[in-house]
């Protein structure tokens, strides 16, 4: 645990009592502060108060009496599409609003870190996709080469339950932009921007809200090293923005999977399944990302790109990084090999719940057995047309079945509606060479609680069909 720092002997509001929350709670405690928790929810209440925090109603009117600040879970809107009246109350009261990530940032770093050798570093991740591959991979390949790495924020642990920082360690945060927008204290030692698509716009104001939360990361983060995706004009901007001077792109890595980058600045690319990293005009290593199985394509090889740029800023060689890509095993629920068998390969890739995470998806594969719905967002699965080419086959499930086989004009289609249904479809219909993909497009709660429970059901049903008799 992460003593919170700066409260002792004052109170601090905790409004949300899901997984950061509690931590939060907690590690106000830890540093001595008075934590005042509130949620919504009464099972949410009664668990925090089973394990002895102290209840407070944030909605009464004399609540804020004392109070020095709120703190606040990521899922509690505090702007946009309206301020969540508690957070207004706070306003109103004058109480500063922050969360999990500004009171981590503020409490890290501590005098013991006098004595150590080499300084504990924060790598900080963002993006639309593949932040958590990019966080897990980081981890991986640090943790395989013997440095001492903790993985925490959006992924993993939450962050404020970690370990104190030790002499030599890595924190690998994968932060979303509801985490960073509202954060008071922000200091990565490296930060890492991916990629930008539309999401989430409802509680960013529009795309220029949401890229202007990421954007905070380094604007105001002010990482030593900015490892910057350049595939969106996006990423060209905040690259540029984050140079030093016109003819030295220090402390910028751009990093690309998709074109070859110009100029003398240090790069890292992915072209047709090779990495490059090149400085000063001059390539330094290349990397065949083509048999790593935990990483299947394009999308994937960007997050090796941005994986590997971060692992050669903290000291590794080329020749180190490289091994342990090789055995990075893969993330659950994002473009995961379960199972093959009779030449069909099955993928779980249930954390596609949006068209452009879909897209990298269908790209990734052959000849595809697609299973998708759910509860389709805004304007359907109509931009992923230029990329149902793969596609032999669509198996549609969910809410939105009907309005997803309005949108796949040539392409061959099934209404199955359930999840079980569409496998056992697939499964039956496929033929050697085949890949049996889930990638929804479309977030899962008309059948599911989240997308890693409806991962863990095709997993299972997957199952079933391989020990099926034929």
């Amino acid at each position: 645990m992460i003593p919170v720092r700066g409260y002792e002997g004052h109170k601090v509001a905790v409004l949300g009592l899901g997984r950061s929350g509690l931590s939060a709670a907690r590690a106000l405690k830890a540093g001595g502060a008075t934590a005042l928790c509130w949620d919504d929810s009464v099972e949410a209440r009664a668990g925090a108060e089973a394990e002895g925090l102290s209840l407070h109603d944030l909605t009464r009117a004399k609540a804020w009496d004392g109070v020095v600040s709120l703190i606040v879970s990521p899922g509690i809107a505090h702007l946009y599409p309206a301020p969540h009246p508690i957070i207004k109350a706070a306003w109103q009261h004058g109480v500063a609003v922050d969360n999990d990530i500004g009171l981590f940032f503020r409490s890290y770093a501590t005098q013991d870190w006098d004595n150590f050798e080499v300084m504990p570093r924060v790598v900080a991740v963002t993006g639309s996709n593949g932040k958590s591959t990019t966080s897990a991979l980081i981890h991986h390949i640090l943790t395989d080469q013997g440095r001492p790495a903790e993985l925490a924020g959006n992924i993993g642990r939450g962050v404020l339950d970690i370990d104190p920082g030790v002499d030599g360690g890595v924190v690998v945060l994968e932060l979303s932009s509801y985490q960073i927008e509202l954060a008071r204290a922000l200091a990565p030692d490296i930060g890492v921007f991916l990629n930008l698509s539309p999401d989430h716009l409802d509680r960013h104001g529009g795309i220029g809200g949401y890229f202007a939360a990421k954007r905070r990361l380094f604007v105001e983060g002010g990482p030593d090293r900015a490892i910057i995706g350049v595939d969106e004009d996006e990423g060209w901007y905040l690259a540029n923005q984050l140079r030093e001077n016109a003819s030295d792109g220090a402390p910028v890595i751009a990093i690309s999977a998709n074109q070859k980058l110009l100029g003398d600045d240090w790069t890292v690319t992915a072209r047709k399944g090779y990495l490059s990293e090149r400085r000063r005009g001059r390539q330094v290593s290349s990397i065949d990302l083509r048999a790593i199985k935990g990483l299947p394509g394009a999308h994937n090889h960007q997050n090796a790109c941005a994986a590997y740029a971060v692992c050669r800023t903290l000291g590794l060689a080329p020749r180190l990084v490289e091994k342990s890509l090789n055995s990075f095993p893969g993330l659950p629920h994002r473009s995961q090999i379960l199972a093959v068998k009779d030449g069909v390969t099955f993928v779980n890739d249930s954390k596609a719940t949006n068209v452009e995470s879909a897209a990298q998806a269908l790209q990734a594969f052959k000849r595809i057995r697609w299973i998708a719905g759910g509860q389709g967002k805004d304007g359907g699965i109509a931009a992923l047309s230029d990329h149902l080419g793969s596609v032999a086959k669509a198996y549609l499930i969910g809410y939105s079945a009907e309005e997803f086989a309005r949108q796949l004009g040539e392409t061959p289609y099934e209404i199955c509606e359930t999840l079980e249904i569409a496998v056992a479809k697939a499964a039956t219909e496929a033929e050697e060479g085949d890949t049996v993909l889930l990638a929804p497009a479309a977030a899962s709660f008309d059948q599911y609680p989240d997308f890693e429970k409806r991962g863990e059901a095709f997993a299972a049903l997957v199952q079933e069909q391989l020990d099926a008799p034929h």
